[in-house]
C-alpha cells in the first residue's frame, strides 16, 4: 500500500478540515501530478464515511468520467484530454498499477516494438508480463489487458521510457523479437510477426544478445526467430544471435516454424533446424 508522505497528509488535513468532497480531493491529487489513487488512501482520507458511504461517492465519480477502477482498489484520474476516451492509455498507468499489486513487470510484444517504430499502429490490446500467479486479463473502456505469466525475467533485458505520468518499463528489442515469435498466436500468426520482426530488427543490436537471456527464453523460440531473420528477412543480425546461441550451449533440435501444422514431408535443410511447414508473408 502506498504509504502517506508528509505533504500528503497535510493536503488531508486541509482537505477535511473544509469540508472537501471526493471529488476536490481527487481534483487535488491530479493538479499535485497524481494520475491514481488507492482505495485504502480514499478510506483514510475520508475515515468519516461509512464504508458504502465511499464506495457509493466513488461510484458517482466513476459514473462522471473522472476515475475508472482499473484493479480492485485501484482508481486511475482522468485527464481532461482523456475524457472522451473514458480512459488513459495504459501506458500511463500501468506502471502505478504494477506497483500496487507489488509485481513485476514489463511491457511486451506489439506494445514493445511500437517505442521501437516497429508497429504499424497502437493496438487496442496490451500485452503485459509478470510473474505467477496468473492475473485475469481485464476489460475497460474498450482496452483489454493480458497479463502473460513468467517465471523469471532479468531487468538487464528491460528498457524504461518516460510518460507524461511516469515511467514504463518494456522488453528491450531482442527480448521483443523473441516473445513475438514465442507468443505469436496472441498478435495474430506467424506472419504478423514477422512483419513486425521485418521492421524491429533495425534496432536489434549485438550487445543485446547476451547469454542470460539465451538461457532465460525459449530454445525453440530462438531457432524460429533465428531462421525468420536469415532466411526470410536477411538480416545480418542472424549471424550474432547464431555464435551466441551455439555458446550459450542451446541444443538445436528439429522444430516446425508453424507449431499448429503437421510436419509431414517437409524440409528442415537449415542450421536453425526448423522445419518449414508454412510459407511466410510479409505485410508491406
Amino acid at each position: 500500500m502506498r504509504k502517506l508522505s508528509f505533504f500528503d497528509t497535510l493536503c488531508k488535513i486541509l482537505l477535511v478540515s473544509v469540508n472537501f468532497s471526493l471529488e476536490d480531493w481527487v481534483d487535488n491529487l491530479l493538479s499535485r501530478g497524481r494520475h491514481s489513487f488507492s482505495l485504502n488512501e480514499a478510506r483514510s482520507t475520508f475515515s468519516t464515511d461509512s464504508e458504502a458511504a465511499l464506495k457509493l461517492k466513488l461510484t458517482r465519480l466513476s459514473k462522471k468520467g473522472k476515475i475508472v477502477s482499473v484493479h480492485q482498489g485501484y482508481y486511475i484520474i482522468i485527464t481532461p484530454q482523456y475524457i472522451a476516451r473514458g480512459i488513459l492509455p495504459v501506458a500511463l498507468f500501468v506502471d502505478g498499477l504494477m506497483k500496487f499489486l507489488s509485481r513485476p513487470y514489463y511491457v511486451g510484444l506489439l506494445n514493445a516494438a511500437a517505442f521501437y517504430g516497429a508497429a504499424h499502429q497502437q493496438p487496442q490490446e496490451y500485452f503485459v508480463f509478470t510473474n505467477f500467479p496468473v492475473l485475469r486479463p481485464a476489460n475497460k473502456k474498450g482496452i483489454r489487458i493480458n497479463y502473460i505469466s513468467k517465471k523469471q525475467f532479468n531487468s538487464e533485458h528491460l528498457e524504461q521510457r518516460k510518460t507524461e505520468t511516469g515511467f514504463i518499463t518494456i522488453s528491450n528489442p531482442l527480448l521483443t523479437a523473441v516473445d513475438l515469435v514465442q507468443f505469436e498466436k496472441r498478435i495474430g500468426g506467424l506472419n504478423r510477426a514477422a512483419t513486425v520482426l521485418n521492421e524491429l530488427a533495425e534496432s536489434l543490436k549485438p550487445e543485446q544478445i547476451t547469454l542470460s537471456l539465451l538461457k532465460e527464453v525459449s530454445v525453440t523460440a530462438v531457432q524460429r526467430l533465428g531462421f525468420l531473420l536469415e532466411i526470410i528477412l536477411k538480416k545480418e543480425i542472424s549471424e550474432h544471435l547464431f555464435a551466441m546461441s551455439k555458446q550459450a550451449g542451446l541444443d538445436f533440435f528439429r522444430v516446425p516454424l508453424k507449431l499448429s501444422q503437421s510436419t509431414k514431408g517437409f524440409s528442415a535443410d537449415n542450421r536453425w533446424k526448423i522445419i518449414v511447414n508454412t510459407e511466410i508473408e510479409i505485410d508491406e
